[in-house]
């Protein structure tokens, strides 16, 4: 699905290239592999075109603290009578390096390995007539030489690095600096930041904790109540191994209880010799309130000078020094860790958290003693996920697979739907409708499931439920069913959620419509298929903040990165790069400036048609604003009554603040300039055509 929108009175032209090599790729709404004809460079491309280097470049505090800390340090080294030599690792547009060598440094060495990039900095520095005191060398830091046939021809006394992520060592931070402080600069070297600390605090909270185990599930019946519970190894699980990073500034206080005060749990002294060897780091502490200890948020901050007064903090707003002028970035949040179980604590004991870290990842264990080993062997390991549930489900899945508002609106609606002798077939990815379905009273109840993992996953839950032998598992791809797998019997209620792992874009899950097709010999005259039908909607926004990530830059800091925002919308230029992408819109404040329309529908109750689905119109804007983009989203149909939205919820009020679906990711589609919406002016409008093409789901 594509969408090509513009401010009334715009075109918006064609792609245009030389294509030069095949690229294949698994299309998520068709479930088949497409060859298609690339750029050679369509990778490079790619990584540029959905980079933070705008972000980073719209953040003023990193920008303006890394200055002042850049300035502090030359100027250190030039009062000791010293000659400035910095070494920039990971340089990008070489913002940092211009920095040094305008604050006085003699010569600076640029390291960037991304070429691209590389090519592109050398030309930013030529243009702000850098070239004769910045060497940009297109290699891994690892791989730099020091001497007089070197990349660098001395070592350097002034190390600056921007090598961080959220969780701060995520990116190979540890190992870099490890090895530079070995090979490419003087011992006891200046270093912008000096230094790094990681914050934690243990929380209490439903939502997030919904985010890694699956909670019972109450299904009401006519006659009772039935209780869906997970195995045992699922709630044992030491879950994901991955950091959950989110915006923690749009999580309402009421979602969370704080159970401790900040704890300062680990430092980074990065003008000194770094170990990338794995550590851990204990912190005693009392509970605040007594509670259950489910999640540790954590942040950092970076000090730019030695004595900290240049300080660049990710802190949320309930423990920001100024809460009102929080830094709004993209580029850095803050991290969610889920404990491997649930612990109940009681105010006032003494308890103790456990910071682990490795060369790229960080994670926590809450203990009663500072020697307590872990009964999971979650102790001083890396969490790996035990139990198949955190390899199929995401965090957001967990969240809503654990919505039980939205759990009663299936059940309702196959109430409607299912009859005692139902033969019901589900297609979705690990997906508990079949349960559901049986417990609605159903006999007959298959399920397909396309991967192992999935399957496996499935088996264990149904097996903890007693359903082992009431529901069967397929593990085929639709195209391959056969009557045999159906006990020669026909299909006569189809089911839905619709949900597959490998959908990145509302409208990949419209590979429900694609297995209907596949199934269609199987099915009865009669069929009965929920969801019946799925709409695509879209509104014009106004993001809060979001906007920055497409946003031009121009001028940084007194420097022209015009250079870069060409390479960037050089790069959006490309037929993929210009597709919606996928933003889960919770966590971006924004409004409506137009009344969400319906712009698709697709009827499942039919085959998918041989012929393209098309849309043209226009939106009305009717609030003043500056808008941004377009936001779509699907609402499936289950029955005639009764409908799930993955997108907008509600209006919130007349400003067109709005609430979005917090378990799903929504499709944004930022314009290439901003249109200022005036409400006066009814002859504002944006322009739309959408298409979608059976034989590719793609246009």
């Amino acid at each position: 699905m594509a969408v090509v929108a513009a401010e009334a009175g715009e075109e918006y032209d064609g792609l245009a290239g030389t294509m030069k090599v095949f690229c294949g790729r698994a299309n998520p709404t068709t479930g088949s592999v497409e060859w298609l004809e690339e750029d050679e460079h369509y990778d490079y491309h790619q990584e540029i075109a959905r980079s933070s280097y705008a972000d980073m470049l719209h953040d003023k505090d990193r920008n303006v603290k890394y200055y002042q800390g850049i300035r502090a340090a030359v100027k250190r080294v030039k009062e000791k009578g010293q000659t400035a030599i910095v070494l920039d690792i990971g340089t990008g547009t070489g913002l940092l390096s211009m920095m040094a060598v305008s604050a006085g440094a003699d010569f600076c060495y640029a390291i960037e390995v991304f070429k691209p990039m590389a090519d592109a900095a050398v030309k930013i520095v030529e243009k702000n007539g850098f070239s004769d005191k910045i060497k940009i060398i297109n290699k891994h830091s690892t791989e730099v030489s020091v001497g007089p046939d070197g990349d660098m021809q001395c070592y350097a006394n002034i190390l600056v690095t921007e090598l961080f992520d959220t969780e701060l060592i995520g990116e190979g931070a540890l190992p870099s600096y490890e090895h530079a402080h070995k090979n490419l600069v003087e011992e006891n070297c200046e270093a912008v930041p000096h230094r790094a600390t990681v914050y934690a605090q243990l929380v209490e909270s439903k939502r997030m904790w919904s985010w890694n185990k699956l909670f019972p599930i109450h299904i009401q019946t006519d006659s009772v109540e039935k209780i869906i519970v997970a195995p045992s190894e699922m709630e044992n699980c030491p879950g994901a191994p991955s950091v959950y990073d989110i915006q923690l500034n749009q999580m309402p206080s009421g979602d969370f209880t704080v159970l401790s005060n900040v704890l300062t749990m680990f430092s980074v002294d990065f003008s000194k010799q770094v170990y990338s060897s794995p550590a851990y780091h204990t912190m005693q502490f009392e509970p605040l309130v007594s509670g259950r200890a489910q999640v540790v948020l954590s942040w950092w901050d970076i000090d730019m000078d030695p004595d900290g007064k240049i300080k660049c903090s990710m802190a949320p707003y309930w423990v920001h020094s100024d809460p009102k002028n929080i830094q709004w970035r993209d580029h850095w949040m803050q991290c969610v860790y889920f404990l491997p179980n649930e612990e109940p604590v009681v105010q006032g004991e003494s308890l103790y958290l456990t910071a682990h870290r490795d060369d790229y990842c960080v994670w926590y264990h809450l203990h009663k003693t500072r020697n307590e080993k872990s009964k999971s062997n979650f102790y001083g390991e890396r969490p790996i996920c035990e139990c198949q549930a955190h390899l199929l489900w995401n965090r957001p899945r967990f969240g809503e697979l654990n919505d039980q508002t939205r759990t009663e609106q299936y059940i309702q609606a196959l109430k409607k739907v299912l009859k005692a002798d139902s033969v019901c077939l589900c297609i979705s990815d690990g997906s508990l409708l079949p349960i559901l379905a049986h417990c609605v009273g159903v006999e007959q109840v298959f399920t397909m499931e396309n991967s192992a993992v999935s399957h496996r996953l499935m088996k264990k839950i149904f097996k903890v439920n007693h359903l082992e032998d009431k529901i069967n598992i397929i593990e085929k791809r639709p195209e391959l069913l056969t009557s045999a797998d159906l006990g020669d019997r026909k299909i006569s209620v189809l089911l839905g959620e619709p949900f597959f792992t490998t959908s990145l874009l509302p409208w990949h899950n419209l590979y429900f419509w694609y297995a209907r097709t596949a199934v269609t010999e199987h099915l009865a005259d009669n069929i009965t298929i929920l969801p019946q039908a799925a709409s695509l909607h879209m509104v014009v926004v106004e993001f809060k903040d979001l906007w920055r990530i497409r946003s031009p830059c121009g001028n940084c800091e007194g420097f022209d990165v015009h250079i870069m925002d060409d390479m960037i919308k050089h790069s959006l230029d490309f037929r993929e790069s210009q597709e919606a992408e996928p933003h889960p819109l919770w966590e971006y404040s924004s409004r409506c400036l137009s009344e969400p329309q319906r712009v698709l529908t697709f009827d499942f109750c039919r085959p998918v048609p041989q012929q393209p689905l098309s849309a043209k119109g226009s939106i009305s804007l009717q609030r003043p604003g500056r808008s941004h983009g377009v936001v779509l989203w699907m609402e499936y149909h289950l029955t005639a009554e009764s409908s799930i939205s993955t997108g907008l919820i509600q209006m919130l009020n007349a400003q067109g603040e709005c609430s979005w679906n917090p378990h799903c990711k929504q499709a944004v589609y930022f314009f290439n300039s901003t249109l200022e919406a005036k409400t006066q002016d009814s002859s504002q409008n944006v322009m739309y055509a959408l298409e979608f093409n059976p034989k590719v789901a793609n246009s």
